[in-house]
Formats: structure tokens, sequence, C-alpha cells
């Protein structure tokens, strides 16, 4: 089924995100308590709650997104095309570009997101920060009373498990093993948070993570025994 999907209707993605505020010393006092009740369980007294908010990015109740990326495939004239873009910077103008791209170009029941390993984290992060930020939800994350078949998402950690939910690769180990150029060429998701707050460098991130995000349009292409993409196929939309 996987090679009937035309490429040029999926909207690959990825997105990066960091901790609310920089320290946790920044949170207000309950934020604090809510906080260390909701990662007591991973924490398990092994680290101390301040310790552990260097993590908070992962929860979309105490981080927020800072990048969005996306990539499209285009057929000019026979020839395959990949173009990138990132909304980056402030999240709530970022979120209502991002869904504005939705609305204009992938609202169509044959139009599909995809990312690695976004039906766990990015398809519900950016839902849940639209629903905190008050921006209405695109139809492409409106899931209330939508039956399995009818959600339009794509998920390559999904297709790489065949079926078996307690595996899981990282997209790092995924394009090794497939032969895919690394999209962790200068940082990983561990170290975004350290270059948003302390380095600055927001353009560094947007760069990982179209990287990433290109990481996914080839692994699909690995997925359906297709070319992969090479550089002069690949272009590159300046941020927003």
């Amino acid at each position: 089924m996987l090679n009937k999907i035309k490429l040029e209707n999926i909207l690959f993605l990825d997105i990066e995100t960091v901790p609310e505020v920089a320290t946790f010393a920044e949170l207000s006092d309950l934020k604090k308590e809510l906080f260390a009740k909701k990662t007591e369980y991973q924490r398990k007294n092994e680290i101390s709650v301040e310790d552990f908010y260097d993590r908070a990015g992962i929860w979309a109740e105490f981080g927020k997104i800072i990048c969005i990326s996306v990539g499209y495939f285009v057929d000019l004239d026979g020839n395959r095309n990949f173009r990138l873009t990132s909304f980056s910077g402030d999240e709530k103008q970022l979120l209502i570009d991002f869904k504005q791209l939705l609305d204009n170009h992938f609202n169509k029941d044959h139009h599909l997101l995809c990312a690695h390993n976004g039906k766990e984290f990015d398809f519900p992060y950016i839902a849940r920060r639209m629903i905190i930020n008050s921006v209405p939800l695109p139809s492409k994350l409106n899931l209330f009373g939508k039956k399995p078949w009818e959600v339009a998402h794509l998920d390559t950690l999904e297709l790489w498990k065949f079926g078996d939910y307690k595996h899981y690769t990282s997209l790092n180990l995924l394009t090794n093993i497939l032969g895919i150029p690394s999209p962790k060429q200068d940082i990983d998701g561990s170290q975004v948070a350290n270059v948003f707050y302390e380095e600055h460098d927001l353009d560094r991130i947007v760069k990982y993570c179209e990287r990433d995000t290109l990481a996914v349009a080839q692994l699909l292409l690995r997925f359906n025994n297709l070319e992969l993409l090479q550089e002069d196929e690949i272009v590159t939309i300046p941020s927003s």
C-alpha cells in the first residue's frame, strides 16, 4: 500500500523543542510542584528535580516548540525536486504559520503528514501546543472522533516496526543502517536546549531540524526502494 501513495501528497516534518524557560528556578512555585510530580516516576529519586529540568522540553506541558521544519516533493516536468523550509522563533507565530501551510496546501483527504516517531511525539506535541497557545487545530491534527484509518499520519518508526510494538529504532540508527547521510552532523536532540538558551544560536537548530526532516523523506524513499535524493534535487527555502 505504501508504494501507492504519491510522494507529492506527503508533508514531511520534524520539530525541535526546549524547556519553556531556561532554568527550573524561573518556574512558578506551582509549576515546580507540577513538574516534580510529573517526573517523579522517571527520576525515581536518583536525580534532583532541578537537574532533571533540562529534559522538560519533551513534555508539551513544560516545553515549547522553537522550530518546525517541513519538506515536500515537487514534480517539475518529470524531474524530482524536494523543498525544505522552516518556521522558527516565537512559538505562537510559528504555529500559526504552520497551520496556514496545512490549511492552504495540505488540507485534502489524500494529504498526509509524515515524521519519525511522529505519532508518539511530533503530532501530539504540536496539537497540544496549539491548544495551549489558542491556535485552532488544523484538520490534519484534529483527531477528535476520527477512526484510526481516517488519521492522515505516517510514521517512519511505526513502518520500521512491522507490528513489533516494543521495538524502538532512532532516526540516527535507521539512517546509518540504510545508507542515508546522518542528520546528526553537528548537534543532536540532547544539545538543542543548550544551543538555544546558552549559545542563542537558533539558526544552528533550524539547520539541524531540516536535516532531520530530509532524513525522514529519505527513509520513506528507501522503504519504497526508490533512489535517494541527491544534493541538486534539494532546495532550501529561507526560514520564516
